[in-house]
């Protein structure tokens, strides 16, 4: 897969709703809910690990 393919698939998939390749039901405000919770669970697992014993 060439770069030029990746570029184009991620920026038909992050299309507008009602666009060409767009889907309705991805939420920007669940993405970045998703992606958050996922980071912050990321987080506190480093965290968790990570102490000095």
């Amino acid at each position: 897969m060439s770069l030029h393919t990746t570029a184009h698939s991620l920026a038909t998939l992050a299309a507008e709703p009602g666009h060409e390749g767009g889907h309705a039901s991805l939420s920007p405000f669940v993405t970045g809910g998703g992606a958050l919770f996922v980071l912050l669970l990321l987080l506190w697992i480093t965290t968790r690990f990570n102490r000095d014993r």
